[in-house]
């Protein structure tokens, strides 16, 4: 009877010792989650592209747009597209400078991630730092146009 009740009793100190043991680990990951949690939980306005900008980056995923991007979006991101009339698409013009005013870069990584509607995003084909450099380049379209527009200075 007597080791009965001790085996009992180990029982009992063994199943809560595992039981503080997995609350602890909880826990661990718990603080371990929380930057990105913090950081997932910030407005999408708020999130700025991490990548900077560079030649070989941008050509990079120039190259990413020709093939997955410019059927519907046009090589010039003017929305026109080969696919468009076929898919009943009515897409912006990116070459206009207000066209993708009032989306932050995280909020168009996201659509380019996971896509939106009729458009299949790039998921994993492309790494976090090319679709942050697609960004850039998708931001380009409106900058190289608005520098076309600029009236030119009288000497």
């Amino acid at each position: 009877m007597r080791q009965g009740v001790v085996c009992l009793g180990m029982l009992l100190v063994a199943g809560v010792w595992s039981h503080a043991a997995q609350q602890d680990k909880a826990q661990e990951k718990a603080k371990e989650a929380a930057p990105a949690a913090a950081e997932a939980s910030k407005p999408a306005a708020e999130s700025k592209n991490p990548v900077k900008p560079t030649p070989e980056g941008l050509a990079a995923v120039k190259k990413i747009y020709g093939y997955d991007c410019a059927m519907c979006h046009g090589l010039s991101g003017d929305g026109k597209g080969d696919l468009v009339s076929s898919m009943s698409l009515s897409l912006k013009d990116w070459r206009e400078p207000n066209a993708l005013n009032g989306i932050s870069d995280e909020e168009m990584r996201e659509l380019i991630v996971k896509g939106k509607g009729k458009m299949i995003g790039e998921g994993e084909r492309l790494n976090k730092e090319q679709s942050w450099n697609m960004v850039h380049y998708v931001r380009s379209f409106a900058k190289k146009d608005g520098a076309d527009k600029t009236p030119a200075a009288k000497p």
